[in-house]
């Protein structure tokens, strides 16, 4: 990674995670054309799930917000790996947000907009996205939230 973007993750005292394995029978990230799309991203760090449960159970919005960013840098880094240069990002298409939500949860938007806000922090206006944010039941492993991104790269 080089250039503009790993600038703007210095400044903002960020450092991508070693890009994720995944927990399935599954590839991580794909490339189609101009388009990179991961997998559902659990919020991992490292080996461990620091976010499990239910978003209005066990976890509270703050917590699930966190979790979804740091979805979003496994993403991201998972990305880069596909790409090798985050520059060659030309727009953040899609985010695609799963909350585990207890029943009378409803604030799915509010908590995928910890994925969202981030990529906005780092893209700038590039970092606008079309998203869902759904509230579901159960999750992979008991996270609290998973997202995947779609990415636009120039060649």
């Amino acid at each position: 990674m080089s250039g503009t973007i790993e600038a703007r993750l210095a400044e903002l005292d960020i450092q991508l995670p070693p890009p994720p394995l995944p927990v399935g029978f599954y590839v991580p990230v794909t490339q189609t054309g101009s388009l990179v799309i991961t997998s559902g991203q659990l919020p991992f760090v490292g080996k461990e799930l620091p976010f499990k449960g239910k978003l209005g159970e066990n976890l509270h919005e703050e917590d699930g917000q966190n979790a979804a960013r740091i979805c979003v840098l496994n993403a991201l880094s998972l990305i880069q790996e596909c790409v090798v240069d985050l520059d060659r990002v030309q727009k953040i298409v899609r985010v695609e947000g799963y909350v585990q939500s207890a029943p009378g949860f409803h604030n799915q938007a509010n908590v995928i907009n910890g994925a969202s806000e981030f990529l906005v922090e780092v893209f700038g206006e590039n970092g606008k996205h079309s998203r869902t944010a759904v509230g579901v039941s159960e999750l992979p492993l008991n996270a609290a939230v998973e997202v995947a991104v779609w990415a636009e790269v120039r060649e």
